[in-house]
């Protein structure tokens, strides 16, 4: 049995002076960074996703720009899988099912950007694809969300989807605890 790290969307145009910044973000790419240094230093499988807009409407992620690039903090080493996406859930319309099977992957730990659209939908769809998954929840970021004339902060955004995932779909870990804990050493 094998377990995959998947980071999702760690892109510049997240981070300060990017064209959609979440809140907090290097905070969350710092624990991702953490979980890449272990799964490499365990030369266990990681799969980057980068996501490139197919619209110049989504006004980022635009294809061959420096914010649609994956950040320094997670930057792939040439070996690792770099898959490309171009709508919120990692598995759609991507090879990324068919490269975790062959790499005999069976379970999943799932970071990255935004909590409430990608990472919602990655974690629900790794699930649902028979992937035994987990999600680091503080190596994950959002951002504040209106609605009508209500704003939702981005903490209470990321404690709503985290808290959903949690209770139906996926156990939710800190990066430390998953670092801490005796079959993931």
């Amino acid at each position: 049995m094998s377990t995959a790290l998947i980071i999702v969307d760690i892109q510049n145009d997240y981070f300060p002076n990017g064209k959609m910044e979440l809140s907090q973000p290097e905070a969350a790419a710092a624990n991702a960074g953490k979980l890449l240094d272990h799964f490499r230093k365990n030369n266990d499988p990681v799969f980057h996703v980068q996501h490139l807009a197919q619209d110049e409407g989504l006004g980022f992620f635009l294809p061959n720009t420096e914010g649609a690039d994956i950040h320094k903090a997670v930057k792939p080493l040439e070996q690792e899988t770099v898959i490309t996406k171009h709508a919120p859930n990692s598995f759609f319309q991507t090879d990324l099912d068919h490269k975790l099977e062959e790499n005999g992957v069976t379970k999943v730990v799932i970071c990255g950007m935004m909590t409430h659209m990608c990472i919602d939908a990655t974690v629900r769809s790794a699930v649902e694809h028979g992937y035994d998954s987990t999600l680091v929840e503080d190596a994950c970021a959002t951002l504040d969300l209106t609605y009508e004339d209500k704003v939702v902060r981005a903490e209470d955004v990321q404690a709503a989807f985290v808290g959903a995932i949690h209770s139906m779909y996926a156990p939710v870990v800190s990066t430390d605890d998953y670092l801490q804990t005796p079959t993931n050493a």
